[in-house]
């Protein structure tokens, strides 16, 4: 059975937003848009700190690390999204953190990889 792209990243979405739940994260929006400007996946909250997270998923073993896919340009959009979201959704939090989660077929299996912090926004970005 194939899927398309959007079945694709709405099955790596939805085990990565599962995941993060049962990692005690609270999910307080999913597929955020802002315009044309792009999507942030997904934003959770664990205690004091805003987590906005990338997903990418792979459909084939040989794509060992979808993760690199979150190139410099998807970095500064995502740094971008994410102040907007902070405008348009006053909370209150110690911190921000950018994470990606990366899902990946293993013998059969989706394996979900978290990689928190895994980047920083770029130098001036304010919060």
């Amino acid at each position: 059975m194939t899927f398309s792209t959007k079945q694709t990243g709405d099955k790596g979405e939805d085990l990565a937003v599962q995941f993060l739940k049962n990692n005690g994260y609270d999910i307080l929006n999913r597929n955020w848009r802002w315009g044309r400007s792009g999507e942030i996946d997904v934003v959770a909250r664990k205690g004091g700190i805003l987590v906005f997270c990338e997903v990418k998923m792979s459909t084939f073993a040989g794509d060992a690390h979808p993760e690199l896919r979150v190139d410099h340009r998807k970095q500064m959009n995502l740094s971008k999204l994410a102040q907007a979201y902070m405008i348009q959704n006053p909370c209150y939090f110690d911190s921000v953190r950018f994470d990606i989660i990366a899902v990946k077929p293993h013998h059969g299996r989706d394996m979900i990889e978290h990689f928190e912090n895994a980047f920083w926004p770029p130098e001036g970005w304010d919060r």
